[in-house]
């Protein structure tokens, strides 16, 4: 199945591509360093403190959300490129694609569900929400998959389980969504990415039971999960929704989970290298059409670690790709 692939190079101003995704680009600081020098954050709400006292027109957000889904591919390229795929499964959303140009951090592109970032009431938020550049500075710090300049790609994956994430051993603290922005920002492999999550208290977003899938250019791949408050990392090549550390949390998850999971891994098994295309099709075989369920493959990304390229498909759409670079 070929695709017709539309090359996009958003601009400062948020840019609607189709109904429900869009596309911006930011240059500049935009307070992580300051944020992280703080202490961080243990939870949404204090995210959302920090953001309301520095961002343009004091606006009032609140994050939310329900459980969604999710699957990841790492694979090469015959030709020796790490290639890293995933879909997003959720209710119908609006998807933004943010470029990221921070002044002392990696470049990157990131994806964020919009949804997840809504309006509290009262005062003057109402304007200043439909300011471009508060929506976008927002949206930096809620990312929930993305790749940096460096090849660095990471995934927010749920798991279905009553436990959640709440490390308090004194270091500074971090939601999951910023650990994502952390990993983009800082980490240019996977060692570095496993390194630095260690030096932060982890605090899961809404209270989510998540594990974050992590893949580099050098072809590394690991889903890193904590399991009691403890940070275990697990080498994998794919990543769905349930448990991968061997243990007593083995497996938990959903069963269409597993589905997926095997799906995945027969396509590497079978496949010993899988082109960008290859991996848009594995996305697609595991997409949630499959399965009759209410949700959606909000979208699937093809991340191509050794180009900086990023290839997005929205709602299962797979014959029309927006193709991203990060080289500027």
């Amino acid at each position: 199945m070929d695709a017709n692939l539309t090359t996009i190079a958003p601009a400062e101003k948020i840019t609607v591509l189709e109904d429900g995704l869009s596309a911006v680009r930011y240059e500049g600081d935009y307070g992580f360093e300051e944020f992280l020098s703080g202490g961080g954050a243990s939870s949404d709400n204090e995210v959302m403190e920090y953001l309301i006292k520095n961002l343009p027109g004091n606006p009032d957000w609140r994050f939310g959300g329900e459980i969604f889904g999710c699957s990841t591919i790492a694979v090469q390229s015959a030709g020796g490129e790490a290639l890293f795929g995933r879909n997003f499964d959720w209710n119908s959303c609006d998807a933004m694609v943010v470029m990221s140009y921070p002044e002392n951090a990696y470049a990157s592109i990131s994806t964020v569900n919009m949804n997840f970032i809504r309006q509290g009431a009262g005062g003057m938020a109402g304007p200043a929400l439909n300011a471009d550049e508060v929506r976008t500075l927002a949206a930096l710090y809620a990312p929930l998959d993305g790749m940096n300049e460096k090849g660095l790609a990471v995934s927010v994956n749920m798991i279905q389980d009553s436990a959640t994430i709440d490390q308090d051993t004194e270091k500074p603290d971090l939601t999951t969504t910023t650990a994502v922005r952390l990993l983009l920002d800082k980490a240019g492999t996977v060692e570095e990415a496993v390194e630095l999550l260690g030096q932060y208290d982890m605090h899961a977003s809404m209270g989510m039971m998540i594990h974050l899938a992590v893949a580099d250019a050098a072809g590394n791949s690991v889903v890193v999960e904590y399991i009691g408050n403890e940070m275990v990392v697990t080498e994998t090549p794919v990543v769905t929704n349930f448990y991968l550390a061997e243990g007593e949390k083995y497996g938990i998850g959903t069963e269409q989970s597993h589905e997926r999971y095997e799906i995945l891994m027969n396509d590497r098994q079978e496949n010993e290298f899988m082109d960008e295309t290859e991996v848009r099709d594995a996305l697609d075989r595991v997409s949630k059409d499959n399965f009759g369920e209410f949700e959606s493959t909000e979208w699937s990304v093809v991340f191509c670690l050794s180009k900086g390229k990023a290839i997005y498909y929205h709602r299962e759409n797979y014959t029309q790709g927006y193709t991203f670079t990060i080289q500027q």
